[in-house]
């Protein structure tokens, strides 16, 4: 079309012609006919309220919660590393997290809670109106399964260890899910007792999702935390450090990397160095192992793991190493996590902990460690690591304003204060 029209107009210096006035409104004029035209071959099919439009737009919105889940971040934690006499210069080490807490809701079990009802309704096992969706868990679990049950029309019935925080209860009770808390010496498996008595009572209405052998756990790590680690970090990552609740994240990301072949995953880094974490008091995993228990063992303060058995979907074979972390270390270092700026919980505590000490290590140098931070931490203000800021949050006391205000209308003795 322009050069019919520049051969109409004897137009011969064409080059000149591109930069000119006239090539904008020829161009113009060029666009709007071949829409007519379209539009005209188009109506037939598409009817006469069509519409054709000249700017196509994609526009990046969710159609519902859980479709926010994934693709989190990794953040850079070598200052935590230069903090503990690390030369990261001199060493090359590098120690990152993954940071799960900026999920829909808030840790890494939203990818757990949306894999196993999706897996569920692909199978016919679940239907929204009908079902009752009944799991044990420790928390994070049961609010990733409440959030996506309350999308989705089901209702939930969670069952968990009175130890766990009052912020967790409350986010159950807030969307809409039934809680029922269990002895704390019972651990997890008095929740999952409670749970199987109360599937028993609701009979074919009621469905358990089983996230500690549901092989939906891992799948999910291997198709979505796993690519998201290897893709973010190059390919470059070395050590992979991560908490076991359910065992999940640990199996599915080193499935993944490692590589499996009963899930098609070809081998991407066989070197890679997987270390999964439990607490000191609560050492089942190193004994599983082979390994000796460090200490006195009984009830912990890590919420999210150590859930006192050795879950079925963890593959412990993969596992390189197991390391105990004291739920002491875990809030400092959870304190500390929170000091650069990043909230945390206490299993990310732990699992940075751990992440620092492997780091430490002369074999480590110039290698990347990849951590997993679980879930936020506004979630555990009632949890002992919080005590003396709890504290000091209730002992705070209004302060007299300047002039010109009179504060005895504030309560004050005298105008000022």
């Amino acid at each position: 079309f322009f050069l019919h029209v520049c051969n109409n107009n004897r137009v011969k210096n064409t080059h000149t012609l591109f930069c000119s006035p006239l090539s904008h409104f020829i161009f113009e004029r060029a666009s709007m006919i071949m829409l007519r035209l379209a539009a005209r071959s188009l109506s037939p099919r598409l009817g006469k309220a069509s519409v054709i439009s000249s700017t196509v737009r994609s526009l990046n919105i969710a159609a519902r919660p859980s479709d926010l889940v994934g693709n989190t971040p990794l953040l850079d934690l070598n200052i935590i590393l230069k903090n503990h006499g690390v030369d990261v210069d001199k060493t090359g080490t590098r120690l990152v997290g993954k940071l799960e807490s900026l999920g829909p809701c808030s840790s890494v079990k939203d990818r757990l809670g949306r894999s196993m009802i999706d897996e569920a309704e692909k199978a016919g096992l679940i239907t929204p109106g009908k079902t009752t969706l009944v799991e044990p868990t420790s928390g994070n679990t049961g609010i990733a399964l409440a959030f996506i049950a309350r999308e989705r029309g089901y209702r939930c019935i969670l069952t968990m260890p009175e130890t766990m925080s009052v912020e967790r209860r409350m986010m159950l009770l807030a969307l809409g899910a039934e809680v029922v808390l269990t002895p704390k010496e019972t651990a997890v498996p008095g929740a999952l007792a409670k749970a199987t008595e109360i599937l028993d009572e609701l009979g074919d209405n009621g469905f358990m999702l089983q996230q500690f052998e549901n092989p939906a756990n891992p799948k999910i790590h291997r198709e979505t935390t796993g690519p998201e680690i290897w893709r973010d970090t190059d390919g470059e990552i070395d050590i992979f450090v991560s908490g076991v609740g359910t065992g999940g994240t640990v199996t599915g990301v080193t499935q993944y990397i490692k590589g499996a072949e009963e899930y098609d995953c070809s081998p991407l880094k066989p070197s890679l160095y997987t270390v999964a974490v439990e607490p000191m008091e609560q050492m089942l995993l190193t004994e599983a192992k082979g390994g000796e228990k460090i200490g006195e063992q009984g009830p912990h303060k890590i919420q999210g793991m150590g859930a006192g058995l050795v879950p079925k979907v963890l593959d412990l074979d993969i596992i390189d190493e197991v390391y105990p972390v004291h739920s002491e270390d875990a809030m400092e270092m959870a304190n500390e996590l929170w000091m650069i700026g990043l909230p945390v919980g206490v299993s990310a505590g732990a699992i940075v902990k751990a992440g620092l000490d492997i780091c430490k290590r002369p074999e480590s140098d110039g290698k990347l460690c990849v951590t997993i931070i679980p879930s936020f931490g506004e979630r555990y203000f009632t949890h002992p690591m919080f005590g003396e800021i709890k504290e000091k949050a209730e002992g705070l006391t209004k302060q007299p304003l300047p002039e010109p205000f009179d504060n005895t209308n504030y309560g004050f003795a005298t105008s000022r204060g």
